[in-house]
């Protein structure tokens, strides 16, 4: 009965055997274990040891991403803050010169605030651009231990489960 009750849940997850559970399927893996007859959740389990493998490669790989995005983040706000500061230090240098009107100066002086509300306008895009990445490394951390939890809990219940029978 094992042994169909297996093939059953390869058969719903569509792979011919195990080696074949990509990462896709450990979803509906894990949310077929509950289903699951305690012999077939814990022969499973036992044919599965990598799970948390996994569940640990995914992270790292999404650690790795967000890594390299906040590197080229920086790269990048670093180059427009430097070009922004350049540009204010040419206005002010402007603004030192004795030879200016009145309009001239009230010009620079625009250039000059509004390239202050450009430096702080982009810095509010990349607090919202941090902050969408942060959320997005914890939701995928959440569903990896989403996931561990699911696995660890259908191993809990089988052995819960082989022990009521036990007593019996």
């Amino acid at each position: 009965m094992g042994d169909v009750n297996e093939s059953a849940v390869k058969r719903k997850l569509g792979i011919p055997n195990w080696r074949n559970l990509s990462k896709d399927k450990v979803l509906k893996f894990a949310a077929a274990m509950p289903e699951m007859a305690t012999e077939v959740r814990l022969k499973l389990i036992e044919q599965f040891p990598a799970f948390k493998d996994l569940g640990k490669a995914d992270i790292d790989a999404v650690t790795e991403a967000h890594k390299s995005t906040l590197a080229a983040n920086e790269n990048s706000q670093n180059h427009f803050y430097k070009a922004s500061q350049d540009q204010r230090d040419a206005l002010q240098a402007d603004l030192g010169r004795d030879d200016l009107s009145w309009a001239q100066r009230e010009a620079l002086y625009d250039r000059l605030d509004q390239n202050v509300r450009q430096v702080s306008e982009k810095d509010s895009e990349n607090k919202q651009f941090l902050g969408a990445g942060m959320k997005m490394v914890a939701a995928a951390g959440a569903a990896a231990l989403g996931l561990a939890v699911v696995f660890v809990g259908g191993k809990l219940a089988g052995a819960s489960q082989d022990g009521s029978e036990e007593s019996q």
